[in-house]
Order: C-alpha cells, then sequence, then structure tokens
C-alpha cells in the first residue's frame, strides 16, 4: 500500500472508478515530441508532484482527521482525484521516459517530416494547414495532428507538388500538398 492509501484506509476495491493507464504507443517506440512539447509534459509533471499532489493530500488527511458524515462525500471525491493525479503521474513517467525530443528546424525542408506544418488542398478546395506533432501535443481542432494519425503517416516524407489520398471511416479524401514550413518551436 503507498503512503496516500495508508491514512485513508481504503481497500483495492475503491479504486475501480480510476481506469488503468494506457500506454498510446506500441512496445519500443519513441515518445517522438517538439521541444516545446517536451517542455510542456515536464512542467506538468513538476507541478502535480510539487504542488498539486501534496496539497490535495493534505488536505484529505486534514479532512479525514476532522471526521463527520458530511464530510464523507468530499473525501471520496478527493480520493478518486488523488487516484487521478497517481494515473497521469505514472503516465507522464511512462511518456518521458521513452522521450524523444525532435527539432524541427534541423529537419529536411523539402519534405514533410517530424514537427512540419504542411499546408495542403482537401479534395482541391479547402486549403488546410497541419502540424505533425507528438501524441501528447495534437490537438485535431488547431491543426496539431500526432504522428501516428493516419494523415500525419501519410504525409510523412511527401513533398510539395505530391497528392495523396486518405480513406476515413467518414469517406475517401485527396488531399495535395501545397506548402511545407519548419516552425522554429
Amino acid at each position: 500500500m503507498d503512503m496516500s492509501r495508508a491514512f485513508v484506509q481504503e481497500t483495492d476495491d475503491d479504486f475501480d472508478d480510476v481506469p488503468a493507464i494506457k500506454d498510446p504507443l506500441p512496445p519500443g517506440v519513441k515518445n517522438y515530441m517538439t521541444p516545446e512539447g517536451a517542455g510542456k509534459l515536464r512542467i506538468e509533471l513538476q507541478e502535480l508532484q510539487s504542488r498539486e499532489y501534496p496539497r490535495l493530500q493534505n488536505k484529505l488527511s486534514y479532512a479525514v482527521k476532522q471526521g463527520g458524515d458530511l464530510k464523507a462525500e468530499a473525501q471520496s471525491n478527493m480520493r478518486r482525484r488523488l487516484r487521478e493525479m497517481e494515473r497521469r503521474i505514472e503516465y507522464l513517467n511512462i511518456m518521458l521516459e521513452k522521450l524523444e525530443v525532435v527539432d524541427p528546424g534541423m529537419q529536411d525542408a523539402d519534405e514533410v517530416h517530424f514537427g512540419a506544418r504542411v499546408c495542403v488542398l482537401e479534395n482541391t478546395l479547402k486549403k488546410k494547414w497541419y502540424r505533425i506533432v507528438g501524441i501528447d501535443e495534437s490537438n485535431p481542432a488547431e491543426g496539431r495532428i500526432s504522428w501516428i494519425s493516419p494523415l500525419a503517416r501519410s504525409l510523412l516524407s511527401k513533398r510539395v507538388g505530391d497528392t495523396l489520398q486518405l480513406d476515413l471511416p467518414g469517406g475517401g479524401k485527396t488531399y495535395r500538398i501545397i506548402g511545407i514550413e519548419y516552425p522554429s518551436t
């Protein structure tokens, strides 16, 4: 039993509500990230370990010492949040162990590689920019797509003028590359 559970008298049955950690990368695959993405991951881990987790642990310890049935639900919520933080810390440690920082500025600017911003004509009608980033940096709504996504994998090693066809669940799409940039972080 780890220290966070020792003072709250929980059983293993109390932990079924927080899902287990799932490593999104296949075994042996590096966690490629841009320098800015790697920095954000490190900052998040530091913040969780040094501030958020200890703060909530102290708050829960105080609530337990105060006792009372009215606080039982609040204590349960704090325990759940601690478990969620433990899982996030575990995940961040796993991803940082596999970390390989890739400087987009060091890539061949004539081809699409990790870190590239790629401008495409989607189905020859709509101009759209995508940036190929690490899985923890991706945000498709903002045009940042994970290097393991089908679109990013199809774009890799292509050049301006190349066309690719991608079959997606919602139907096929054609992309023609019209620009490649490598932002400095």
